[in-house]
């Protein structure tokens, strides 16, 4: 059961990071990776009705509960149904937008906890809490679309970043409050919810380059050996070197909390 009203069956289940991967199919062929802070419990499923046990379908229309949908992390390798995974968009807008994806999904957690429908008292909608005008003026149609959503949120976190010359906590000031008070306070307004906002975000991030950090330092290849590379590593560099700014920024912006 989850958080934002999913519910998903499976098989068995492995943590891999702060990821939780469901294998909803026996051999492990099909799985949905959610990240495990949106688990909200486990509770036994309830026995298949025997008609779609003839059938010999295991995984029946409806699902274990009324809630239940399609969830919006799910990979599978059927090839007759796409589905969206979460970690492939934040990495490919974050490689567009050249920023390190732990950024934006450092954002997205604090915007909306990860989850794809969620609505701010103010209107703010979706996993970056686009308002209507913003996600008009970003080219997103519909805010409730995850692709859509943290495509226009990672282009306008990183327009933020260069109107404020990377200085990430002017940046994250905007984004939760808006430029305009930005402007009028000359830097981070005096709201508790802002700089709670910015202080979380700073905090996050620095975890996550702090567990990067220590696991490569454990890694490192003994003398003699020679260390593997793959397709992976040219990435890694360029996301690296895209968001060397606004790594700059952050631990002056830790300082300051």
């Amino acid at each position: 059961m989850l958080r934002n009203g999913f519910s998903i069956r499976h098989e068995r289940r492995n943590v891999v990071g702060d990821v939780t991967r469901l294998y909803v199919s026996a051999d492990g062929s099909s799985f949905v990776d959610v990240p495990t802070a949106e688990i909200e419990h486990f509770e036994a499923a309830p026995d298949l009705p025997a008609a779609a046990s003839a059938s010999g379908s295991r995984f029946p229309t409806p699902a274990v509960s009324p809630v239940s949908q399609p969830s919006p992390f799910a990979r599978t390798s059927h090839p007759a149904a796409p589905t969206l995974n979460l970690n492939d968009v934040v990495s490919s807008a974050s490689d567009r937008y050249r920023l390190d994806p732990d950024l934006v999904n450092s954002v997205i957690k604090a915007e909306s906890g990860f989850k794809v429908r969620a609505v701010s008292p103010k209107g703010a909608r979706g996993l970056m809490q686009l308002m209507p005008g913003t996600a008009s003026q970003l080219g997103v149609p519909d805010a409730f679309d995850p692709q859509a959503n943290v495509e226009g949120g990672t282009k306008y976190l990183r327009e933020l970043l260069e109107l404020y010359n990377f200085d990430l906590v002017k940046a994250l000031a905007a984004y939760n409050a808006g430029p305009h008070r930005v402007e009028q306070f000359n830097g981070v307004p005096p709201y508790y919810e802002t700089r709670a906002y910015v202080a979380r975000i700073v905090r996050d991030f620095n975890k996550k380059k702090a567990a990067q950090q220590k696991a490569a330092a454990s890694s490192v290849a003994k003398p003699g050996e020679a260390k593997p590379t793959n397709g992976k590593a040219s990435k890694t560099a360029r996301q690296a070197q895209g968001s060397a700014e606004v790594q700059a920024k952050v631990n002056a912006a830790q300082s300051n909390e």
